[in-house]
C-alpha cells in the first residue's frame, strides 16, 4: 500500500478533524456526556483496535526486535499519549475549547521542532518554519475568530500552561514515534503498541468515569466511530507518514485538523464563518500546502524510502 507521506499525514488530520461533527451529530452539543470519559473511550477503543487489527504477535515481535532503549521509549511514548488526553481536558476545562485548542494543538508543531532538533540534530528548514508560523497563527485566527476569548483570571492562565504542557507531551510521543520508525520498527506495530499501551493506561478512567450513555445506540455508535476513524484509523495513517515525513513537517501538516472540523462545520451542521475565521482559513490552507511540498534535496530520499513500503 503506497501512500505519500505528507498524504497520509494529511489524512490522518481529515480524520481527527471529523470528531467534533461526529459528536454534536451523536449528542446534539449538548453537555449530557463527559468529555473525560468521552476521551477515554476514545482511546481504549481506539488502541484496542488498532492492536488488534495490527496483530499482537506483530507488534510483540516489533517490540522485541527494538534496542532496549527504544522499548523504554515505546512504555515512556504510551504514558505520554494518555496524560495528554488528561492534559488537553483539564486544560480547555480552564481557558475554554478555543484558548485551550489554539494553545495546545498550535504549540505542538513548534516543540515538535525543537525536540527533533535536539534528538536527530536536524536543524528544521527555514521554509518549514515559514510555514509552520503561517499555520499556527491561521490556526489561531481560526478558531479564536468564532469564539470570544475568555476573561482573563490565574484559573485561565493555568489553564494555558496546562495547554502548553500539552502541546509538549503530544510533541514527545510524536518525536517517539518517529526515532522508533526511523530506526527501523515497522510503523503499524509502533503505533500499535503506543496506542494498545495507553488504551490499558486509560481504561481504569473509563472505568471509574459517567459512562451510562455507552447504552444508548448514539453513545455507542460515537464512541466506535471515535476509536476506530479518528484514533486507529488514523494514527496507523499517521505512522506512514512518518516513514517519510520529517516529524517536524507532519506536526505542522497535523493542524490541517481544525481547517476540517470548521468545514465540517460549515457544509454539514450548518455553522457560519466569520471573516476573520476565513482570513484564517485560507491562511492555514495555504501554509499547508507550503508545508506539504517536498525539500528539493529531500525529494529522491522520500522516493527510495516510498519504494521500500
Amino acid at each position: 500500500m503506497r501512500i505519500h507521506g505528507a498524504g497520509a499525514v494529511l489524512g490522518a488530520a481529515a480524520l481527527w478533524g471529523t470528531a467534533g461533527a461526529a459528536g454534536v451529530i451523536a449528542f446534539g452539543g449538548g453537555g449530557a456526556v463527559d468529555s473525560v470519559a468521552l476521551a477515554a473511550a476514545r482511546l481504549v477503543v481506539g488502541g484496542v483496535v488498532l492492536a488488534l487489527g495490527v496483530g499482537l504477535g506483530r507488534v510483540a515481535g516489533v517490540v522485541r526486535g527494538m534496542p532496549p532503549g527504544d522499548r523504554w521509549l515505546m512504555g515512556a511514548a504510551a504514558v505520554a499519549v494518555a496524560v495528554y488526553q488528561l492534559a488537553f481536558f483539564a486544560a480547555v476545562s480552564r481557558t475554554g475549547v478555543a484558548i485551550g485548542t489554539v494553545v495546545a494543538i498550535g504549540s505542538g508543531p513548534v516543540f515538535t521542532g525543537v525536540l527533533a532538533w535536539g534528538f536527530e540534530r536536524v536543524r528544521p528548514s527555514r521554509r518549514w518554519g515559514v510555514a509552520t508560523a503561517a499555520a499556527v497563527l491561521g490556526c489561531a485566527l481560526l478558531i479564536l475568530g468564532g469564539e470570544a476569548a475568555v476573561a482573563g483570571s490565574g484559573e485561565v492562565a493555568a489553564g494555558v500552561a496546562l495547554a502548553l504542557v500539552g502541546g509538549l507531551i503530544y510533541a514527545f510521543y510524536a518525536v517517539c514515534a518517529a526515532r522508533m520508525i526511523g530506526r527501523g520498527a515497522a510503523s503499524d506495530g509502533v503505533m500499535g503498541g503506543m496506542f494498545g499501551g495507553a488504551a490499558l493506561i486509560m481504561l481504569p478512567v473509563l472505568l471509574v468515569g459517567d459512562v451510562g450513555w455507552l447504552g444508548t445506540p448514539a453513545g455507542l455508535g460515537v464512541a466506535l466511530y471515535l476509536g476506530c476513524a479518528t484514533t486507529a484509523l488514523a494514527y496507523f495513517l499517521y505512522g506512514r507518514g512518518l516513514r517519510t515525513t520529517p516529524v517536524a513537517t507532519a506536526a505542522t501538516l497535523a493542524l490541517a485538523e481544525p481547517a476540517v472540523a470548521a468545514v465540517l462545520g460549515v457544509v454539514v451542521l450548518g455553522e457560519r464563518l466569520g471573516g476573520v475565521s476565513v482570513g484564517g482559513l485560507v491562511l492555514l490552507g495555504a501554509a499547508l500546502v507550503v508545508a506539504a511540498l517536498p525539500e528539493a534535496g529531500a525529494r529522491r530520499r522520500v522516493g527510495a524510502a516510498e519504494s521500500s513500503v
